[in-house]
């Protein structure tokens, strides 16, 4: 099939590669020169794994094309897949201007049957906005052409997107008639064939079902977090907690894991966007705004900590394992992170920091910044040390050398903001060790059942 897609941000480029990988025709439009001529190398410019292979594969079969000629994508698949950004506005909406842009550049385009698919996350009606402003454009050349507009969210998770597209748990689709939904049927085929995975439904459902699944999410992460805050008053060990709760099949262990709050590009935003909708709809959203609330909170408990040991940190160094805002990927989008680093500054203390995957956006975000040293090595960033503060679980952090840190601080003391180890064994090692809702060090809870333990994919830390 001849499929085009606006946007290659990561939701636009991930589909497009794994569309291409099926066998289609892909165009994928975007009005970023320098990007469309480093994707058109096969230079990747996030970090996700499995994308790169999969983009130059396709590249090199000519399954995958990269433009900045908008006339072209319009004319070249009936797929047109909307997939560009809808960052925040300052009242926490969501900004359509790019998506009905990309409408209105389709309407004025077009010369024979279009289906267009919005796949970027928006608030319940834009399909309605995107319809009329297709019907506009026509109207304004003098012609009637036949079109349809689906909504189509993604669930993609970064650092599993590839996965998550191949090998999807659910594929919504919102449409207003059975031939989008029948197009729509054949284009995911490919995907799914061992089981029929697709949701069709109305639009405007199709619309709110994204922001209801990240909102779902975030809210169990937040409730999690203020659990771990209670445990640490009344002297309870939330890991204990969380295998007594996640052993319960009707609530399971996928996003109970407390920390230090949750970042990126879609909860945050999408919680948000969902409170202001909610708002212009005469709706109260209690729970939702107490979810971005103790989010926001969660993400100073770190500094809190580190603040209540020292006192004064003014001279102080402290060392940063993480800067993303979870493994997997460099995305440094509203990370806790970043909280922790500008809060450390502003109190005058230095950062040596580390991040297998985010130093090259954290050099974006923060250029050369005095008190902020990018160090190579996880062990580096160490050196000259007042204490370690870890902030994302990434995998090599897991079972470091608990000797050479503590021969490496000035001080043995460990802040952990994602729960990695065990407070007796801490202890036991000779450090002084603050985690997130962690009680007096003691016996370690045992692991769950085998058939009940989370997978990968599930071990999203808030």
């Amino acid at each position: 099939m001849k499929v085009t897609l606006f946007g290659s941000g990561y939701v636009g480029l991930v589909t497009a590669a794994c569309l291409a990988e099926a066998g289609n025709d892909v165009v994928c439009v975007d009005v970023d020169q320098r990007k469309v001529e480093m994707l058109g190398r096969g230079e990747v410019p996030i970090h996700e794994p499995g994308l790169e292979p999969i983009v130059r594969r396709n590249l090199a079969a000519g399954r995958l094309t990269f433009t900045r000629d908008a006339a072209l994508g319009v004319a070249h698949g009936v797929f047109q897949l909307i997939a560009v950004g809808t960052p925040p506005d300052e009242d926490g909406s969501a900004d359509l201007r790019h998506v009905l842009a990309v409408a209105r550049t389709i309407g004025e385009h077009m010369s024979e049957y279009k289906l267009v698919i919005v796949k970027s996350t928006v608030p319940v009606g834009t399909g309605d906005r995107v319809r009329t402003t297709l019907r506009s454009s026509l109207a304004h050349r003098g012609v009637v052409i036949e079109h349809d507009t689906v909504a189509n969210p993604e669930f993609l998770k970064e650092g599993a997107a590839i996965a998550d597209f191949m090998k999807p748990d659910r594929i919504v689709v919102g449409v207003d008639n059975e031939r989008a939904a029948e197009l729509m049927r054949a284009l995911y085929e490919p995907f799914t064939r061992n089981h029929d995975r697709l949701l069709v439904m109305d639009v405007r459902s199709a619309e709110l079902t994204k922001y209801a699944a990240n909102a779902m999410l975030a809210t169990r992460i937040s409730f999690m977090n203020e659990l771990a805050n209670l445990a640490e008053e009344v002297g309870a060990d939330i890991e204990s907690v969380r295998h007594g709760i996640g052993s319960d099949p009707r609530i399971g262990y996928a996003f109970i894991y407390p920390g230090i709050g949750y970042g990126g590009s879609c909860f945050p935003k999408d919680v948000k966007a969902l409170v202001r909708s909610a708002a212009e709809a005469g709706c109260g959203t209690a729970i939702l705004e107490a979810v971005e609330e103790v989010n926001e909170r969660q993400k100073r408990r770190l500094f809190a900590k580190i603040a209540a040991h020292f006192g004064d940190l003014a001279g102080r160094t402290i060392a940063v394992w993480g800067l993303a805002f979870k493994p997997n990927t460099d995305d440094m989008r509203e990370a806790a992170s970043r909280v922790l680093l500008e809060s450390l500054w502003a109190a005058g203390a230095s950062v040596r920091a580390y991040d297998p995957a985010a130093m090259p956006e954290a050099r974006r975000i923060y250029g050369k910044r005095a008190g902020l040293e990018l160090c190579l090595s996880a062990a580096g960033a160490l050196e000259g040390a007042d204490a370690l503060a870890i902030v994302t679980d990434w995998p090599e952090f897991r079972s470091p050398d608990f000797r050479s840190i503590r021969l490496a601080l000035r001080e043995p003391v460990i802040f952990d903001g994602r729960n990695l180890y065990d407070p007796a064994q801490m202890a036991r090692e000779g450090f002084r060790y603050h985690a997130v809702g962690r009680g007096l060090p003691g016996p370690r809870a045992s692991n769950p059942p085998t058939e009940l333990r989370p997978s990968a994919d599930d071990r999203m830390r808030a």
